[in-house]
This record gives structure tokens, sequence and C-alpha cells, in this order.
């Protein structure tokens, strides 16, 4: 039984949070920048802000449930074993449309991409990229994180690059006292709290992906102190770091009205500040940064599938498998890669983005849940300190995932909550009517 597959704990915090990064991009709301604008009447900096206190709320749950429970699986174990195992499975459920998703809509933009630098058919690309994605993440995570590492200084060195290129732009035109100004936060001639609210709420996307961070619990040093502080690390970082970037876009391009095409905003500013090369080198860093965002979603795909399969609630034999060489979940990544050939042919980009953001914030609050009901309901303490930081936090976290879930488009809350229903009837079917509970059959793993 010893000699039985494991996962490794082979990765430190600094991989964690390079691992983070990737999944969620340095350049995280470079693609939203116009489109946020646009919504928030300029204005994106203070969103971006906004989002970062949101989601830090959620990471500190997300933290403190890793140290409670450092297992693969993260919100699907989180609930299970806090709250139900019906309930928890739900969560995975609803969880799994979300990492699923996030390879398929990378494959997708990936092509599109690749398209603009050989034209192949979209076709051909859906299958390499696919294929690409699926090669790396089976040789393990070891292998995934080298390729992060390299990742990560591509990315880092054309930012560099750009701050560099709109620091010059800015003082040509406005002299160094441009370089700071309170416009992108506060513009008292279009500022209205209701725009800024709807444009975080797109704003806030930003930050999809921390939560890949728990589904590697078993695989890092210490979990129950790097899986806390790398989650709200990671949140902190991509909000300051994002802050900084669609401040410099909106300081190159202030007037939100005049972009060429909102979508590609951001790449424009780019180019004003930089000429061609940087317009060329932004679109080409935003391709990169795709793919090393779709292996990451895939890798905590195969994690989450694996986390439930081996506690035996969908078929154990097939998603509990460890490659005996790697280590990786084998099935599992083959699996998702094969649906991001078929999901990349079969829909947009738009729609497999809004269903991502559904089975996402079903999960967010799930793990809010979780975290108020182990610490503050189920808490030794009801006195102030329990109050500040068992009660307020998951509770303040829920409640603006709630709304952020509720505003999302009808046809997503339709579409997610047929997903959801269909998980309803298949946990139903395992459970006599849910009349008995999921039995969670994983064995406890060394901390």
């Amino acid at each position: 039984m010893s000699d039985a597959p494991r996962l490794r704990r082979v990765l430190s915090l600094t991989d964690l949070l390079i691992y983070g990064i990737i999944v969620i991009q340095p350049t995280a709301p470079l693609p939203a920048f116009g489109v946020v604008a646009v919504v928030a009447h300029g204005h994106v900096a203070t969103t971006i802000l906004i989002g970062m206190f949101a989601m830090v709320l959620t990471a500190i749950s997300y933290g403190r449930m890793a140290n409670a429970h450092p297992s693969a699986g993260s919100a699907y174990t989180y609930v299970s074993r806090e709250i139900h195992p019906n309930l928890g499975f739900l969560t995975g459920w609803s969880i799994a449309l979300d990492y699923v998703l996030g390879p398929t809509i990378g494959t997708i933009w990936c092509s599109k991409a690749a398209m603009n630098i050989l034209p192949l058919p979209f076709a051909a690309w859906v299958v390499i990229f696919a294929v690409v994605f699926t090669a790396i993440n089976l040789r393990g995570i070891q292998a995934t994180t080298r390729t992060n590492t390299v990742l990560t200084i591509g990315m880092t060195a054309v930012l560099i690059a750009f701050f560099i290129s709109a620091a010059g732009y800015i003082v040509r035109i406005s002299g160094a006292g441009g370089l700071l100004s309170l416009q992108p936060f506060y513009d008292p001639a279009t500022f209205s709290w209701d725009l800024v609210s709807t444009g975080t709420s797109v704003a806030v996307l930003t930050y999809m992906g921390f939560d890949s961070i728990s589904t590697l619990s078993e695989d890092v040093h210490n979990p129950r102190r790097n899986v806390m502080l790398a989650t709200v690390l990671l949140c902190v970082i991509t909000g300051v770091l994002g802050c900084l970037e669609v401040y410099a876009g909106q300081l190159i391009w202030p007037d939100y009205k005049t972009y060429p095409d909102p979508d590609t905003a951001f790449v424009s500013a780019a180019g004003r500040a930089g000429g061609p090369v940087m317009f060329h080198l932004m679109n080409f860093t935003l391709l990169v940064a795709t793919i090393g965002s779709s292996l990451g979603a895939q890798l905590g795909a195969g994690r989450l599938l694996y986390a439930m399969g081996r506690d035996g609630v969908i078929s154990k034999r097939f998603f509990g498998y460890l490659d005996p060489v790697y280590n990786s979940p084998r099935n599992n990544l083959l699996l998702t890669g094969g649906i991001c050939i078929i999901g990349a042919l079969s829909i947009s980009y738009q729609t497999g983005a809004e269903l991502l953001n559904f089975g996402a914030f079903v999960a967010f609050m799930g793990v809010n849940l979780a975290s108020l009901a182990r610490y503050y309901v189920r808490g030794e303490s009801r006195g102030p300190r329990s109050v500040l930081f068992n009660l307020l936090p998951p509770l303040l976290g829920f409640v603006v995932c709630l709304y952020i879930w509720w505003s999302l488009q009808t046809p997503a809350k339709i579409a997610g909550f047929i997903w959801l229903i269909l998980g309803a009837v298949y946990c139903g079917f395992k459970t006599n009517f849910f009349r008995q509970r999921l039995e969670m059959d994983g064995a406890p793993v060394d901390e």
C-alpha cells in the first residue's frame, strides 16, 4: 500500500505564487480593460482595487480552509467536510464547469491569436494547443512549474518594457507631473457609483483562478502556512500590478469613447505609447499569458476530478487514478484535453467565459460558508475577536460573491442552473434520492 502512487510535496511558497500568477496571468486585467472603461466611464483602476478587496475576503476563507483540510479538491473538499457531502458534491460539480471551461476558452483564444501569426485553419490550431497543454501537464507538477517560471519571466520583461514606454509617452505629452494623477481613480465629471459597481462586476474576473492554489495543497511543503499566505498574497499582487497596468493605460488613452475596439483597447494604448513594436509585442504577450493560464486551469481541473474520484463520489477507478511515473492524474488530463477540443469547436469564447464564471462563484460562495461554519458557527468563542476574524470576512465574502454571481447575464444563469440540476439528479441517484449521505472514502493525507 505504501508503494501506491501519490501526490508528492515538492512545491515551495514561491512555486505556488508563480503557479497562481500564471493561472491568473500578470496581464489579467488587460483583455477586459476597454470593456470595463466603457462601462465604468473610465475608473478602471478603481474597479480593480474594489475587486481586490472583494477577492481578498474570499481568499482568506480559501486559505483558512486549506489549513483545516490540506488536500487536493479545494471548494469541493471544504464544503463536503464542513457542511454536507451532498452539497460538497454539487459544489465540486459546479466548479468543474469552471476548471474544465478554463482551458477550453484558453484554447479558443490562443487558436484565434495564433491564426494571425500562421494562418492554419482554426480547427488545426485547436488540436495543436489542446495536445500541447495536455502533454505538458502529463509530465507532472514539477514540469508544469518549470514551464510556468519561463512564462512568468517573459511576461514580466514585456510589462517592464511597456511601463518604460508608457512613462516616456506620458512625460512627453504631460510632463513629469502627468505621471501622478487622480483621474484614473476618480473623475468628478464622469464618476457614478452605479457605473463603477457594474464595472467592478466585470473587473473582478481579473482575479479568477486565485483559488487554484488550494488544489495543490497535497503538492506543497507546509500547506498550513504556505497555502493561506500564497492565496492572499496572490490576490494582493494581482490587484496592485493590475492597478498599475490599467492606471498607465488610462493615462495613455484617457478618452474611453475613442477606442478603435474596446476588446483590444489596451493593445491600442500600448501601441500609442511604444509604436508598432510594442503593439505587436503586447499582442504576443497576451497570447503567451493565455497559454500559461490554460496550462494551470487544466492542471486544476485534473486535481479536482482526482479528489472527487479518490473520494468515490465519481468513478474511483477512472478519476482517482495516478500515473505511476509522473504522479499526475493521467485519465483526467486526457479527458479535459478532449473536452478542450470538442468545446473549442462547439462554443464561442464569450459563452464559455460566462459559464465559467457561474461555476466559479458558486464555489466561492460555498467556501465562504464552509469557513463560516467551521470557525464561527462551530467555534468555541463568540467574542469580539471571533466576530472580527471568524464571522465578518466569510460573511462579507459570501455577500459580495452572491451579488456578482447574480449579476451574470440570464442565458449564462439558465445554462448554469441546468448544469446544477444535472448534478443534483446524479447526486440523488447516488444517495437514494438524498436519503443517504455521499460516502467520501478518500484516506486522509499526511500533512
